[in-house]
């Protein structure tokens, strides 16, 4: 597809993640006192012992249980957070005969809710609800194919699922991205509506002209954005699902089951001070690793994974935790737009040797980053532009325009240059010197916002490097950096951050403000202790 250069940054339209319900809610209380700062402290954890066994957590707060999803086995392992210095396994949910395994978990009321990805991942889904008590199960209802995630809303009438519809590996079967809408007023009777993308076909071109990424081969729009991630307006009454492999966002008003929006996110423009990334594992001296953040003609596709809603001043924030992914099917003929920067020819008239510093598509300078092959490229078949996956950032928008408030630009990478855990952009499966440099640096996927008093904070997991980054986001436009807790050691410890989940101190189970993290790669799940100063 053929692609110019756009600005910076263009629009976006979104949303909330984590704290909803009875258990994890935001909102302060009354008289709740605004802190000045704020630690995290791991107080406890627990193993499951094998690489998946952590991954989307949720907890009720009636049984004093703790929900993980556990996609080594495709199942949910319980733990009682009784004392959450010691979570102990105490039972578990089996979902074959619904489907392959669960994909997420969320909790309300004592009723647990389940995506369940279909037995063949093209075919439709399934959403199960047991009572968390004792693990029963009360009733089923049939969704989209591969729901990837699911949320209550904030008044528990409903449980709002994107249901992803990825393609097979050979993308020649390619389902309708799609939402559902589950009315759980009864949930012994749950009734599922659909907010389909069929109303967007045939405005595949002007969507294209606004930056939203559809490429998939002979796929309609529908067919091509899969929706990632759920997040649910204060008021219940709107849904705002992240896009990601698109670059978009999704508005849903959940009423009527109706898509009323896309917005494209637009690009970030790496060739400032401020945005500039190391984009590089062999940049050093002899070709070997080396730190080096600097500015390079090159865009970053926000492409967010998690999103988060808060209010400030009676308006609505939105938080993105901007991971990029890309769409690397294997089959045949199948898609696979992830290559290197040296493999693509580039326009010697944009790329020239002044502009990077020697020639661009050398190791140590564009030629290891990895970037799309989908997006950039003129009509002679070489390319004017290079676009990364995701932004190594998190984003503020304002939820009513779109508009960019806020980025935290290249702090994510430099806050990371010096650890004690890890070395700068490492794995999450080795502790290598710059080694994630070419692909997404720190990658920050999960974040989940919390009040307390007149302050709001934004919890943010760097799924590489690993460990939870905290920014007080009160003022959207001036966002600060609070702290960093990372509880890796190497190459073991906590590693690869995939959800986070808040639990008000209210809901908590020793009366103090928790955040619950699973950890995909090394399957465990840790347990912060949110310390507020005053």
């Amino acid at each position: 597809m053929t692609t110019r250069a756009l600005p910076a940054v263009l629009l976006l339209g979104t949303v909330l993640l984590a704290a909803c319900g009875d258990d994890n809610g935001t909102d302060p209380r009354p008289t709740e006192p605004t802190p000045t700062t704020l630690t995290l402290q791991k107080i406890g954890g627990f193993n499951g012992g094998v690489v998946g066994a952590a991954e989307i957590t949720a907890y009720d707060s009636a049984s004093r249980r703790l929900f993980v999803v556990n996609g080594a086995n495709g199942t949910v392992d319980v733990l009682d957070l009784t004392n959450p210095a010691s979570p102990t396994r105490v039972g578990g949910i089996t979902v074959a005969q619904f489907g392959a395994g669960v994909q997420s978990v969320d909790v309300r009321a004592g009723i647990v809710a389940l995506a369940i990805e279909g037995t063949t991942k093209t075919a439709p889904g399934t959403v199960a609800f047991y009572r968390a008590a004792t693990l029963q199960l009360v009733s089923s209802v049939t969704v989209g194919a591969l729901p990837d995630m699911l949320t209550y809303t904030p008044n528990g009438r409903f449980v709002v699922v994107a249901n992803e519809g990825e393609p097979n590996d050979a993308y020649t079967v390619d389902p309708e991205g799609s939402v559902s809408i589950i009315d759980v007023s009864n949930p012994a009777s749950p009734t599922a509506r659909t907010a389909t993308f069929t109303s967007f076909n045939g405005q595949l071109a002007q969507l294209r002209s606004q930056g939203v990424r559809i490429f998939g081969p002979n796929a309609t729009v529908a067919q091509d954005l899969e929706p990632e991630y759920v997040a649910v307006s204060d008021d219940s009454r709107t849904a705002y699902v992240t896009l990601q492999e698109n670059n978009a966002i999704a508005v849903v008003d959940l009423p009527t089951a109706t898509v009323t929006a896309i917005r494209a996110l637009g690009f970030k423009n790496h060739n400032t001070a401020a945005n500039a990334i190391d984009p590089s594992d062999r940049d050093g001296p002899t070709g070997g690793p080396l730190v080096s953040i600097r500015a390079v003609p090159v865009f970053g596709m926000y492409q967010p994974d998690a999103i988060a809603t808060y209010t400030s001043n009676g308006q609505t924030f939105l938080v993105t935790a901007n991971e990029g992914d890309a769409r690397d099917w294997q089959g045949t003929p199948g898609l696979r737009e992830e290559v290197r920067a040296s493999s693509l020819t580039l326009n010697p008239a944009v790329f020239t040797d002044a502009l990077c510093g020697g020639p661009c598509n050398a190791a140590g300078r564009l030629g290891r980053l990895n970037v799309t092959n989908q997006n950039g490229r003129n009509s002679g078949g070489s390319y004017d532009t290079l676009f990364a996956f995701g932004a190594r950032s998190i984003s503020v928008w304002n939820a009513s325009t779109g508009a960019l408030v806020w980025d935290s630009g290249n702090q994510l990478e430099q806050r990371t240059t010096s650890l004690p855990e890890a070395l700068f952009n490492a794995s999450n499966s080795g502790n290598a010197l710059d080694d994630r440099s070419d692909n997404k640096g720190p990658e920050p996927e999960g974040v989940v916002t919390a009040r307390f008093g007149a302050k709001t904070f934004a919890f943010v997991g760097l799924e590489r490097v690993g460990g939870v980054m905290v920014y007080d986001v009160t003022a959207p436009d001036a966002p600060t950096f609070v702290t960093y807790l990372n509880t890796r050691s190497g190459e073991t410890g906590d590693l690869g951050p995939e959800g986070l989940h808040f639990i008000r101190a209210s809901a908590s189970p020793n009366g103090r403000p928790l955040l619950v993290v699973g950890h995909e790669i090394s399957g465990t799940t840790a347990i912060y202790q949110v310390n507020l100063a005053f």
